[in-house]
């Protein structure tokens, strides 16, 4: 009898304390390529299935009792595939920890697990995720936008199965905001004070990729560092500086945002889909979303962009059931499975799937989608998945909690955004 088992245990709790993962360069062409998912068959006649156990690992939000998305969908796959009697364990590791918590002991992690693309560089240098070749590459090519494809490849292989796209984008109150304020944040900041995340290193690097400044040459040249500071990147720090000590921004911290958009005194935050809900609740039929606008230095314009990427589903290499966990990797990222996956999060994780989006009127006409997806292919950049980003993140936190404090001004702007590129150049990057 085929069976689920639930077993809602923290990732951190399940691995203990394992070895960390090696600091050598990705071996890409070492990585071991998945299985060609198996096709759809009825056992042979008085044949029993064969008894299979996988592990899959996900957000509590997606297993939180029978009803949720990767039982559920799980299930699916286990009636679809009499070949196999599949007993399943799920286990609670978000997207964003997988690089952490996989790369501890690839043996003893999910032999299918759902993961940010930023952690990808991790993974590989690991050997804990297989790469995609076959059938299942050919469906990954075929069913997603390059950007989502670029957004789990590295070098000439292919990773993950994208099952959402990950970006932030503007939310905003359309009873304060015309369609044309809100191509532009100063226009916007005329009007009503808006609400951004300066001390998320997330967030902040959109104003310095406005002013040219890049990540790793193209994403991909661990060796070429991080260019945010010169001229232009000590005009990006003045102008948050100056937009704070105006007050026309505010630092988005401890929902300041949202609080701001239900009494009146912000008119727009910056975020993701995942706030969606909170949003429409906020604003009600003055609920608006869009692509990001540009801010004005000295008499220019200047496009905002944030980072984009993707979710995915990655398979373990160590798994001892490979073509099983490949097909079910294929299958929780198929259009099907995205819609479904859509309704039993209540929105909150929009598909990728091209042809879903293109004919599916729940995506037509929901503004966060429509957001999401024009930020991703006009108003942003891919993030940089190589090792090397890893270091970004904490290293990276220093000038919006200076800028966030009112320590940062025009007169000190400039050896302020030096000093803090030359860090994170420095640091181990």
């Amino acid at each position: 009898m085929k069976k689920i088992i639930a077993l809602l245990l923290a990732c951190v709790m399940v691995l203990g304390l394992f070895a960390g993962c090696s600091s050598s360069a990705p071996a890409e062409t070492k990585a071991p390529e998945a299985a060609a998912p198996a096709e759809t068959k009825a056992p042979a006649e008085n044949a029993a299935p064969e008894a299979i156990s996988l592990k899959v690992w996900g957000p509590q939000e997606d297993q939180a009792d029978n009803n949720s998305f990767l039982p559920v969908a799980c299930q699916k796959f286990n009636e679809a595939h009499p070949e196999w009697d599949i007993t399943f364990t799920f286990e609670v590791c978000s997207e964003g920890d997988v690089g952490t918590q996989v790369t501890k002991d690839p043996s003893a992690a999910a032999d299918v697990y759902m993961f940010a693309n930023d952690q990808l560089g991790t993974l590989i240098q690991a050997n804990a995720i297989a790469r995609l070749g076959g059938s299942t590459l050919d469906e990954v090519k075929a069913s997603n936008s390059e950007t989502m494809v670029a957004s789990v490849t590295s070098g000439e292989g292919v990773y993950g199965v994208p099952f959402t796209g990950n970006t932030w984008f503007m939310y905003y109150d359309k009873s304060v905001y015309t369609e044309d304020d809100i191509k532009s944040l100063d226009a916007m900041m005329a009007k009503k004070t808006v609400a951004f995340p300066v001390t998320n290193t997330w967030y902040v690097p959109g104003f310095f990729f406005g002013m040219g400044g890049t990540m790793f040459g193209d994403g991909t040249d661990g060796t070429a560092g991080i260019t945010f500071g010169g001229e232009n990147g000590a005009a990006a720090t003045t102008y948050l500086a100056n937009a704070l000590a105006a007050k026309t921004m505010i630092d988005d911290a401890s929902g300041a945002g949202l609080d701001g958009l239900r009494n009146g005194t912000v008119g727009a935050i910056f975020s993701g889909t995942w706030d969606a809900k909170n949003v429409e609740e906020a604003l009600g039929e003055n609920y608006g979303a869009a692509q990001l606008p540009t801010f004005t230095v000295n008499g220019e314009e200047h496009q905002l962009y944030s980072f984009s990427g993707s979710k995915a589903y990655g398979v373990n290499p160590n798994s001892a059931n490979m073509k099983a966990a490949t097909a079910l990797a294929l299958w929780l990222g198929s259009a099907e499975m995205q819609d479904l996956h859509f309704e039993l999060r209540n929105g909150e994780v929009i598909p990728c799937n091209a042809d879903l989006l293109a004919s599916d009127t729940d995506y037509i006409n929901n503004a966060a989608a429509l957001a999401q997806n024009a930020t991703i292919a006009n108003t942003s950049k891919l993030q940089p998945s190589i090792p090397e980003m890893g270091m970004y993140w904490s290293n990276a936190e220093s000038l919006g909690k200076a800028l966030a404090n009112g320590e940062v001004n025009a007169d000190n702007a400039a050896d302020l955004t030096e000093k803090w590129n030359t860090g994170l150049n420095n640091a181990g990057l």
